[in-house]
């Protein structure tokens, strides 16, 4: 019985899906064939699948195995501030979607190389005004190459209060293309354990590796970029327990060697906190 919990928890991004899909089909026959009893028929299969979904979000991650948390290789280097942490609260992002319910968020901001503010100068200002962009992003751990997408342009910042409210219609629109559309220009990487280590937002035309392809923990793979739902160049990372978005759990993980308030240690800073991450020894990107 556990086990089926978990696979319908799995699948209940399909849920959702299946009642947007009803509704559509319902408006389209009601303005086919106004007499057509499918549109209360579809409204019902709607409310069936939406009650569906919402129990098993409430309900069936509590079937969910619980993990300790992985050490893994920072995929940045330098000084690096942490939005979205999930040293601050679980689910880092408000969601389990997309195996990202630990999931952190990472802008880079350098000594001597300031960011801008939120608020300050235009809405949309060009992705290469952040020091985040074209930064390099290495592999979290060792393994095989599973997803690796690199086609996706990097679009202008959501750098104001009426730029973010077009960034969440933009992300209502980007849902329906699919998490691709989402976490933008990425890869996924497989571990031997099957664990599955996701760097996302990445720069156009920079992946630097294949699908098939063995990378090491520390290697190039990528630059920060502005890709997929992004409201300025950063580096989004985290680990799930499958290679599809969709059906994916994610998993709790730490940085190796990370500098925190002065002290090194294995672990996650906390929301507008900083972590300053040793320079790997990375092979070249190809």
């Amino acid at each position: 019985m556990r086990r089926a919990v978990v696979a319908a928890y799995r699948a209940r991004l399909l849920f959702f899906a299946t009642a947007v899909l009803l509704l559509a089909a319902g408006e389209f026959t009601r303005w086919l064939a106004p007499d057509s009893v499918f549109p209360a028929v579809a409204g019902l299969l709607i409310l069936l699948t939406l009650v569906s979904g919402a129990l098993l979000v409430l309900l069936g991650r509590r079937c969910l195995p619980q993990h300790a948390s992985r050490v893994v290789t920072s995929p940045v280097e330098g000084r690096w501030l942490a939005l979205n942490s999930p040293a601050s609260r679980v689910p880092s992002h408000g969601v389990r979607a997309y195996g990202q319910a630990y999931a952190i968020d990472l802008v880079a901001e350098p000594p001597g190389r300031p960011r801008p503010s939120f608020g300050s100068g235009a809405s949309m200002r060009p992705p290469s005004d952040y020091p985040a962009f074209g930064e390099p992003v290495m592999a979290m751990i060792d393994g095989t190459v599973v997803r690796a997408s690199g086609w996706r342009r990097d679009h202008r910042s959501r750098s104001s209060l009426l730029a973010v409210v077009y960034m969440m219609v933009e992300g209502a629109l980007r849902e329906l293309g699919g998490p691709g559309f989402i976490v933008g220009n990425h890869v996924v990487i497989r571990g031997a354990d099957g664990t599955h280590a996701v760097v996302a937002h990445l720069q156009r035309g920079s992946v630097a590796v294949r699908r098939g392809e063995s990378v090491r923990a520390g290697e190039v793979i990528g630059r920060c970029g502005n890709s997929g739902n992004s409201s300025e160049p950063h580096v989004h990372a985290h680990l799930m327990d499958r290679a599809s978005f969709m059906f994916a759990v994610g998993l709790p993980m730490a940085f190796r060697g990370i500098t925190l308030d002065d002290e090194v240690v294995d672990g996650l800073p906390e929301n507008e906190r900083h972590l300053t991450a040793p320079r790997c020894l990375s092979t070249p990107s190809r």
